[in-house]
């Protein structure tokens, strides 16, 4: 997926070494909103490790006896990482997941309830810490430099592979999906489709890099002039 991608920095990279496993990669969810403590629905938020979000899903339903489809969550996480994310189920189906759930890489960390299940989408956004080792004293301070500057300036924030399967070709069944008219059929096919409309978000984005780096490099004439778009639609844009 990197061939669709534009980069805002165009410094030498960084010479490091990083290897996505539980102990350098951690990603902990943000929840959309506050629970609401009450409810018949019961929120889990778990810590799990060397696991994916599919698997853990699994995990639940048998601790619990639930289909995989009662079993809300907001989005899928990492296998090789550490990962802390928000999961839902029926609050009858609590004593159930006490007794049967045994495995050491799922933790519960806390409990509540909410009037709603939890939905894909139902979040804010990730937290992530990474751990780079082999990096000399001189790049780890440029390194510092532009995460101040991009704090200032700002990021493409692109979705990554993960966001596209193992292949990095799911957007091509969630194109066929979103094309074929019908209604969409479970979270699976909304993933896919999901997947497609992040690719469109990127080519999109790899565009706008692209517009942005000529507006800024020259006067807005002249941007207008090379891009051949009105002047007033450049100033807008800058």
């Amino acid at each position: 997926m990197n061939h669709i991608k534009t980069y805002a920095y165009n410094h030498t990279p960084l010479k490091f070494d990083f290897k996505q496993t539980v102990e350098r990669f951690f990603v902990e969810e943000i929840p959309l909103y506050a629970f609401s403590a009450t409810g018949n629905y019961l929120i889990l938020k778990i810590k799990k490790t060397d696991m994916s979000t599919w698997k853990l899903i699994t995990v639940l339903a048998k601790a619990t006896g639930l289909q995989e489809r009662d079993i809300g969550y907001a989005g899928l996480k990492d296998k090789n990482a550490t990962t802390i994310q928000y999961i839902s189920l029926p609050k009858k189906y609590e004593k159930e997941l006490n007794k049967n759930l045994t495995t050491e890489k799922i933790e519960i960390l806390e409990r509540t309830y909410n009037k709603a299940p939890i939905k894909i989408g139902h979040l804010k956004g990730n937290r992530f810490s990474i751990v780079l080792h082999d990096i000399s004293e001189n790049e780890a301070k440029f390194f510092t430099t532009t995460a101040k500057k991009m704090q200032v300036d700002g990021i493409p924030n692109y979705y990554g592979y993960q966001r596209f399967g193992e292949d990095s070709r799911s957007y091509m069944q969630g194109k066929e999906i979103a094309h074929s008219g019908k209604r969409l059929k479970g979270s699976k096919e909304k993933l896919l489709v999901s997947a497609y409309q992040s690719y469109l978000y990127n080519k999109w984005l790899a565009s706008r890099v692209k517009l942005s780096a000529i507006i800024t490099r020259n006067k807005v004439d002249e941007a207008a002039k090379k891009l051949q778009y009105p002047l007033e639609l450049v100033k807008v844009l800058a």
